[in-house]
């Protein structure tokens, strides 16, 4: 029963390494800057909804 429980325990610390490595290993300077994208992006005129009645 002792050993079951040493196991988990060991599993447990290992999941919570896992955990703290995926974390905290990122890159130095925080996440890269994405380009600024228009917010409202204009659809090419081929992928326009067709208007009611047309």
């Amino acid at each position: 029963m002792g050993l079951i429980l040493l196991e988990a325990l060991l599993a447990l610390v290992v999941l919570i390494a896992i955990v703290w490595w995926t974390m905290f290993s990122g890159r130095k300077g925080g996440e890269l800057d994405l380009p600024a994208q228009d917010p409202n992006p204009k659809a090419p005129e081929d992928r326009k909804p067709p208007t009611p009645g047309g």
